[in-house]
């Protein structure tokens, strides 16, 4: 198992951290919304690829039904890129539909993913009185 420094992805890259109110951005890795149900890694690859070198794409997909959600990531090589692929692809039409393409936020804390555990009656009975 290799050995991971504090601030490195599983993949190697740097991700930032929030500090305080300060969000850090990850300026090479795009947000790409409002996706075609249809759309492939495939098909961002080579679209993205007119703004620069991808080194790589997901579409988000359903756990149960692997269908799309609607949205994905385009990681480009440089911050330059990145830029250039938001200005020319945000608010553009892309497999029929007009996308949002702009800098990915890391992810924010909510409720955890997965099937809850354990069991029981988490409810309190406040009714019951207590002695």
């Amino acid at each position: 198992m290799a050995l991971m420094i504090r601030g490195d992805s599983k993949f190697g890259q740097r991700m930032p951290r929030q500090t305080g109110s300060t969000i850090h951005y990850m300026p090479n890795k795009l947000y790409i919304g409002n996706l075609s149900f249809g759309t492939t890694e495939q098909d961002l690859r080579e679209a993205f690829a007119s703004a620069g070198t991808v080194t790589d794409a997901v579409v988000i997909t359903d756990k149960m039904t692997g269908r799309s959600r609607g949205f994905g990531f385009v990681t480009m090589t440089t911050d330059d890129e990145a830029q250039e692929a938001i200005r020319k692809f945000n608010g553009q039409q892309f497999d029929g539909r007009s996308i949002t393409v702009n800098e990915a936020r890391p992810k924010e804390g909510g409720a955890p993913s997965g099937p809850r555990r354990g069991g029981g009656d988490h409810r309190r009975d406040d009714r019951r009185p207590r002695y």
